[in-house]
């Protein structure tokens, strides 16, 4: 079964990990402790990290005998806005990541379909889709601002924070005016 040609990996994008420091003897470790910038679109639609933004890479490489086994944390700032009220939330995260990436002509290279694990090419590691699978699913479809946001009144729109304990807007039905009226009258 031919393989499709790998793109080259370029060794200065921020998520991009050099394993050539790395001996090849399954139980050789090399930690990595730095900041990068993210990538874009790494969020969902109402709350996600900002493109730039610093990520705290806490990781361990680890050989094993058949890539490169990566675990750690990776933390940095998400903004957002609420579901219910659409005030702005800033918040902060951190994730856990582990995920085996291949050396070329291994036996789970030779014997794996190519998106279920990741790759090293030429002793590079792109940790992007990881990062971004860890992030994407740590990350709340309806965030919410606080547990007990209230939202906005559903006539004016108002926060029912900033509303008064007794707030109400009379419904009137038009159908329903002549009754109205009738309550209203002065005897």
């Amino acid at each position: 079964m031919p393989k499709k040609p790998e793109s080259h990996l370029n060794p200065r994008s921020p998520l991009v990990l050099d394993t050539r420091e790395l001996p090849r003897r399954p139980g050789a470790m090399r930690e990595i402790r730095r900041v990068s910038e993210a990538p874009a679109d790494l969020g969902v639609e109402m709350i996600g990290v900002a493109q730039g933004a610093d990520l705290s890479l806490d990781l361990r490489l680890e050989s094993v005998s058949e890539g490169v086994l990566v675990s750690g944390s990776v933390s940095g700032p998400i903004t957002g806005e609420c579901g219910r009220c659409l005030r702005t939330i800033d918040d902060s995260l951190t994730v856990t990541v582990q995920e085996l990436f291949a050396y070329e002509n291994s036996v789970t290279d030779e014997t794996t379909d190519e998106d279920e694990f990741g790759r090293v090419q030429d002793d590079l590691i792109d940790l992007e889709p990881a990062v971004r699978d860890a992030v994407v699913l740590a990350l709340p479809t309806n965030p919410l601002c606080r547990e007990d946001c209230p939202g906005l009144c559903s006539e004016c729109g108002v926060h029912w924070d900033d509303l008064p304990e007794d707030h109400t807007h009379e419904l009137a039905d038009p159908r329903w005016a002549a009754l109205h009226n009738l309550t209203n009258t002065e005897e």
